[in-house]
């Protein structure tokens, strides 16, 4: 269920792989004019810059060329000026970081063939190359001196890794050999590269301490991807490697951040289901060891990213409500002063609230998009930011109106989002899809989607799209988040429910041209529906869990489910089985399509085949569709577009009155 960059290394086969009939004709799309993706934003210390990364995409939105970085003057007219790497013909460029001075700009670049670390001098714009490494690269980081950058490094990996993306086929002797993601410093002088982490330990985040002499960093013995969910904060002394455990967490811990001051170190912890998806309460842990101390008690959203911006004060992006929010915490007194919030997803490198902040914290950058508005770069003080870019104006939204719902189940208050039809009458009456979002630590928003898995491609089919945020979201604060704790598909799921019902009270839904879809944890949620109830009159499940017992066997993040259903499946099985759509798989009269890659190692195929072959033997409508050479993700565009395809018609199929 994880959906981070991270890949894994496992693939399970399957005896029988569908046909995938492609190049059907295809839905409207808002995706008719080129456009391009920003991937990245950072503006530089003093606040005079701001540099970003993008990607240039064709009509149907799939990326026409690789990444490209922009550096543009605040206050200063003229177009933004592009960085390259030095004798750069081809390749891409990403993960870019800011000196301390503002003069400098880090990023890596495959210019040479393999992905290596460049710095350009602003009054240049040419990277010159600082590293000749053989394995993966990952988030370059300057020390406050200025004399050394940071990176994770994983030596001699055969490809980057993670669990999203297709994992390796599983041959010979398995977990044989583990790549360790380790620290590494580039002294800038010299250009000598040392690896300071230990041997043995994955090393997930980082951050620089005020005097450049340590780190904070969390980190696991072992294999990565399974990992994460235990991981610990720890301290490194530069100088003599030594690493000294911090803080052991009960739960979840990310994002790192030394004080100025140089006593501190805050993170976010809480119930998280997926590494790079943050969510949680906001605590600091003397840097000098001692007990961690939670800063946010009680607070009604889901802090995802913290910056220091004094030596008391702390900056955070947040989950609300639906929404993304930023804040300001006084750490002495715990008082909270929200600085801006809006339904506007606003972030610095992903679909999860974040913001790029000047030292002072006074000027700040955003990737800013919303489900009318498509993404674009924005600067300025927090919540007065003044659009930079205009790469995409020329794209429009193809699905119908967005808004927020709230509705009761019990004592419980819910939020989530309903898409109207694109071409909306009162008058008549309409189908709907109801479709939970994956984690299940996520939320639903109303960002511009991603050409993967766009469910809002349905509004210009005529359909009411339903995204709600039950128990176990984020946006409601880390006791909603927890909510679901060793209760998947009974609290949550009847949150969904109650929703639906408030809506066909309300608005011209036919309760009974209603269905049911989602990816991952969506997915899941997707199974058990059909095997709950007979409301939903279509499904189709995307990279589903079928059977919990089974999948804690066969995926490659096993660690995930520990804090969920409160022991292992070997010592509690029947926690597991409570939960699973195959417990209950003789109630499921739905029609499903089940979609999924077959090197799918958050969500493995066999998890999508079984509820398949079940639903077959029982004698409901069914299809089954394997993708071939892909993960949790889709990454090639036929395949994304098939998918979508294939769900709209088994929708029209099962939900528009036959002509």
């Amino acid at each position: 269920m994880k959906t981070n960059r991270k890949l894994s290394h496992i693939v399970f086969s399957l005896c029988c792989v569908l046909a995938i009939a492609l190049h059907r004709p295809q839905p409207a799309q808002a995706q008719s004019q080129p456009g391009r993706r920003f991937q990245q934003v950072a503006i530089s210390p003093d606040g005079l810059r701001v540099a970003w990364v993008e990607q240039a995409l064709n009509s149907d939105g799939d990326p026409a060329t690789g990444n490209a970085i922009f550096v543009q003057e605040l206050g200063a007219p003229g177009p933004a000026r592009r960085i390259v790497a030095s004798g750069m013909s081809m390749g891409g460029a990403d993960s870019i970081a800011w000196s301390p001075n503002s003069k400098q700009l880090a990023f890596l670049s495959d210019a040479s063939g393999e992905t290596q670390l460049y710095v350009a001098d602003m009054g240049e714009g040419k990277g010159r190359k600082l590293t000749s490494l053989t394995g993966s690269l990952e988030q370059p980081s300057w020390s406050l001196d200025g004399k050394s950058i940071a990176l994770l490094f994983t030596e001699n990996a055969p490809h980057m890794g993670g669990p999203l993306m297709p994992m390796s086929e599983e041959t010979g002797v398995v977990d044989a050999k583990i790549y360790e993601q380790r620290l590494a410093i580039v002294d800038l002088a010299s250009g000598k590269v040392r690896q300071v982490s230990p041997a043995g330990m994955y090393v997930y985040e980082y951050d620089w301490s005020p005097d450049s002499k340590s780190l904070a960093l969390t980190a696991a013995h072992g294999a990565g991807d399974a990992n994460w969910y235990v991981a610990r904060l720890y301290t490194l002394n530069v100088e003599s490697e030594k690493l000294t455990e911090l803080y052991k967490p009960p739960l979840q811990i990310a994002v790192p951040r030394w004080s100025p001051d140089g006593k501190s170190i805050a993170f976010i912890g809480g119930l998280m289901s997926d590494e790079g998806f943050t969510g949680g309460d906001i605590f600091a842990v003397p840097a000098n060891g001692g007990d961690a101390r939670n800063l946010t008690p009680g607070i009604p959203a889901s802090p995802a990213a913290i910056y220091w911006t004094g030596s008391n004060t702390i900056t955070f992006a947040e989950a609300v409500d639906g929404q993304h929010g930023v804040s300001s915490l006084n750490v002495a007194t715990g008082e909270i002063s929200q600085l801006w919030a809006g339904p506007e997803v606003v972030s610095a490198a992903a679909m999860v609230p974040d913001i790029s902040l000047s030292t002072d914290g006074k000027t700040s950058a955003v990737i800013r998009h919303s489900s009318t508005q498509p993404p674009e770069i924005w600067a300025g003080p927090i919540g007065q930011w003044k659009q930079l870019t205009h790469a995409n104006d020329a794209l429009h939204p193809a699905w119908g109106e967005m808004k927020s719902l709230h509705w009761m189940n019990g004592d419980t208050r819910v939020q989530g989002w309903l898409m109207y039809p694109t071409d909306y009458k009162p008058s008549q009456r309409y189908p709907m899809v109801v479709v939970p979002h994956g984690g299940p630590a996520g939320a639903a928003h109303i960002g511009w989607p991603d050409n993967f898995f766009n469910t809002n491609e349905l509004s210009a089919h005529g359909y009411f799209v339903f995204y709600p945020n039950p128990r176990g979201s984020y946006g409601q604060g880390e006791r909603f988040t927890q909510a679901n704790v060793k209760d998947f598909g009974y609290g949550d799921f009847h949150d969904i429910l109650a929703g639906v019902d408030e809506i066909v009270k309300t608005l011209p839904v036919d309760d009974d041209r209603i269905g049911i879809t989602g990816w991952s944890y969506g997915g899941y949620m997707t199974m058990w529906a059909v095997t709950q109830t007979n409301r939903f009159r279509a499904a189709v499940a995307g990279a589903g869990l079928s059977n919990w017992q089974s999948y804690y066997g066969e995926n490659d993040i096993d660690e995930w489910m520990i804090p969920y259903f409160g022991a292992s499946v070997y010592d509690d099985p029947a926690v597991y089985a409570r939960s699973a759509p195959i417990t209950f798989i003789k109630n499921a009269k739905t029609p499903t399509l089940v979609l999924v890659g077959d090197r799918d190692g958050e969500c493995p195929a066999p998890q999508s085949r079984e509820f398949w072959h079940a639903l077959k033997t029982l004698g409901v409508e069914t299809e089954l569709v394997v993708y071939p050479g892909e993960g949790h993700i889709f990454l090639q565009p036929d395949h994304r577009r098939d998918a979508m395809d294939r769900l709209i018609q088994w929708f029209d199929r099962y939900l528009k009155p036959k002509n």
